[in-house]
Order: C-alpha cells, then structure tokens, then sequence
C-alpha cells in the first residue's frame, strides 16, 4: 500500500523536487544511513500522502500531529523550493516507530529521540514492523470491534451477564457516551472488575478506583491546560502527547503504591 501511494506521488511531482536516495538530509551524517536501513529515503510524498499510509494503524493521526514530530526533530521531511514538505517510504516508518511508541508504551518523546538515536548509529537494531488495523481513537483492536459498544455488545465482549455492565454504571464506576454506549476500552474495566467480583469486591468498592481516576485525569489536565489553551496547531499536539506521557506515569505510580502497600500484606 505504501508503494501504490509513493508512486502515485511521484507522477504527481516535477523532477525537480525529488531527492535523491543517498544525498544525507540536514542534520545526517554523511556515509551513514538512518534507520530504517534498506527502504528508499527518495521523498515523493506529500504530506497527505503519509496520512493516507499512516491512518491505516493510526487513525487519530493529523497534520498538526506530524508538524510536531517534525519540530521535535524525530523526523525531517525535505521541503520544496514553495517550501512544501515531502516525505519518504522511510519516513513514513520512522513515524510509524514514534507513534507506536507513544500508543503502546507511551514511551516520552525524549526517550524516543534516544531510542532513534540509537538505531541511526547501528547501537540497535530493529526491524521496520508492518501496519495494522486499528479503531478510530488509534488503540489497536480486532478489526470487528473498532465501533462503540451499547451495553449488551459490551458484556458480550467481556464475558460477563449484561447485568455486571448495568451495575457498574449505576454505582458510577462506568460512564456511558450521552448516546448510552462504551468505547472499546470499556471492556477491559468490566473484565477486571468481573475478577475482582469472584474476590467478593463488587461495584459498591471500586468507586474508589473511579475516584481516584477522576483526581488523577484532573490532574493532567491542569498540567496540559497551558497547551491546549494556545491556538497553533502543533500545540494541541503537544497537548495531547503530554496528556498521555503524564497520564501514564500515574498509572505508573499508582500501580508501584499498591504493589508494595501488598507487599507489606505477605508473610
């Protein structure tokens, strides 16, 4: 898919605006070849060519969100004489490295630098990954289950009697859209609050787990409010990066706590 998208970008393009493969960028050294190594670095694409790749796996992705990349220096597209960005085969999984870093360990950006860091001077190595389907908001799921859940369709994919999902929402630990349905992420709290279920924990107890989510969510938010305050573009970007950087560190955190406040429960 990503070379029909490159070759249609390049019948687009005058000649005089494609780069050739081995001239080193600004910024690469010369006679090193950044990873990943052995895909074309020709840049032909457009940016709204490397939506069109990218939003396959990553379908929240937006052109603010790679301007953002792009000013963090985790990849850099050439640009034109017109100044227009273009982007190629190998930037494409450069980007798609970054923000499955970010999906699925939210991984900070400066530790991501590091990590490509590593890979463009032959420290590390690894394979460029093919792309995958995922839901909307870029949470990787089966094909079939991108969509939001009514309560019925939410119990079924737990596991549980529709019954467990209808108790959670009336002790407030679950919050239904104002259309009365789940996002996909809602089936992982039933799952685990059916667990806890079998310990004799029900609904009534976990309110403190929502509890403690909502002054944990209040608290990233008064961290991102300067920057989703700002009108650019790469702003809202960095706000939402941030969101989920900070977001998971107290996830972090609040598991280490738990983890040895048990401990100290153990003979």
């Amino acid at each position: 898919m990503r070379g029909s998208a490159s070759a249609r970008a390049v019948e687009r393009l005058p000649a005089d605006v494609v780069e050739p493969d081995d001239e080193p960028r600004d910024g690469e050294p010369e006679g090193v070849e950044p990873w990943p190594r052995g895909i074309s670095r020709r840049a032909t694409m457009r940016i709204s060519d490397v939506l069109a790749a990218l939003q396959i796996e990553f379908p929240a992705v937006t052109n603010s969100k790679l301007r953002f990349l792009e000013e963090q220096g985790l990849v850099l597209p050439v640009r034109t004489p017109a100044g227009y960005r273009q982007y190629s085969p190998a930037d494409i999984e450069r980007l798609r490295y970054v923000l499955r870093q970010q999906r699925d360990r939210y991984v900070p950006l400066k530790v991501i630098g590091e990590q490509l860091a590593a890979l463009d001077s032959g420290v590390e190595d690894e394979p460029a990954a093919r792309a995958q389907l995922a839901t909307r908001d870029g949470v990787r799921q089966a094909p079939t289950s991108g969509a939001r859940l009514t309560a019925a369709a939410l119990a079924r994919e737990a596991g549980v009697d529709v019954e467990v999902v209808t108790d959670l929402v009336g002790t407030g630990v679950l919050r239904p859209t104002a259309s009365g349905h789940f996002d996909p992420w809602a089936r992982d709290v039933v799952q685990l609050a059916a667990a806890l279920g079998e310990h004799g924990i029900d609904s009534r107890h976990l309110r403190v787990f929502r509890a403690a989510a909502d002054r944990q969510a209040d608290l990233v938010e008064q961290i991102v409010a300067p920057w989703r305050g700002r009108n650019a573009p790469s702003s809202r970007a960095r706000a939402g990066t941030l969101a989920a950087e900070v977001g998971e560190l107290c996830t972090q955190l609040h598991t280490a706590l738990v983890r040895g406040a048990v401990s100290e429960l153990a003979p």
